[in-house]
């Protein structure tokens, strides 16, 4: 068995539902499933509002840096991983970067992310803070990080690998895994699950749209979240097919 990661893009239908579901949706359905911790701890868009994020995970690990190793002349060679993903990342693909979450100094700057946004990516996520945020912040890609911080990365990083398994903001990202972002959050979805998830995120979408109009039209949460039979009765008699915002509600 090859240890190749598969990094086919989504499927059309499975990419529009993701996009149509909330992240809070998308961990209840994972939760059911008895996955507990697929969202990433104290990552945040860097700029709120704009499309979702979704896409397929490339991972880029970093670790302690070292003085011998983390040197200017050593950043700018072609080996360098880091710069590597800019020039390598596809369209569809949305990069997922392993920091340790520690907050001393930047995880990537403005000129390599605005590279990855011309080659088409999807977006990019750290567990540490990205320099140059407001710069990033302004590009049309989503971005996410745990915060902004003017330090090069070389203070406290070595770019080790690309697309190995890692572990961003608490959560195993695998290369290949489907990641998904909103304004509330990131979530990483197992690629053998997201097509799964993606069809049932989207039917509780439409169901919690319908709940939350009713709420706010004046029904009570007992009989309508969950719903009750008559409420589901109520439900696939009025359903016509179309969605709200939605919500996960618990």
């Amino acid at each position: 068995m090859s240890d190749a990661p598969v990094l086919d893009p989504l499927s059309g239908d499975t990419r529009d539902r993701l996009r149509g579901a909330s992240t809070a949706t998308l961990a209840t359905v994972l939760w059911t499933r008895g996955f507990r911790n697929r969202v990433l701890r104290s990552t945040h868009r860097l700029r709120p509002g704009g499309p979702p994020m979704v896409g397929v995970a490339r991972t880029l690990r970093y670790v302690a840096a070292r003085a011998d190793l983390d040197t200017l002349e050593r950043w700018k060679t072609e080996e360098n991983p880091q710069r590597r993903i800019a020039d390598e990342i596809e369209p569809g693909q949305v990069l997922a970067i392993e920091a340790r979450e520690d907050r001393s100094c930047g995880t990537m700057g403005g000129m390599l992310i605005a590279r990855m946004q011309v080659r088409g990516a999807a977006g990019v996520v750290s567990d540490g803070p990205f320099r140059d945020g407001p710069f990033i912040a302004a590009l049309e890609m989503p971005s996410y990080a745990n915060g902004m911080n003017a330090n090069t990365n070389l203070v406290a990083h070595h770019p080790e690998d690309l697309d190995r398994t890692i572990t961003c903001g608490g959560v195993m990202v695998r290369p290949g895994d489907a990641i998904v972002g909103d304004d509330e959050g990131v979530i990483v979805i197992p690629r053998h699950l997201v097509d799964e998830v993606a069809e049932i995120a989207a039917a509780k979408e439409r169901e919690e749209a319908w709940i939350e109009r009713r709420i706010l039209a004046g029904a009570p949460v007992e009989g309508s979240y969950p719903m009750d039979a008559a409420t589901r009765a109520a439900y696939e008699a009025e359903s016509s097919g179309s969605g709200g915002s939605g919500g996960s509600g618990a």
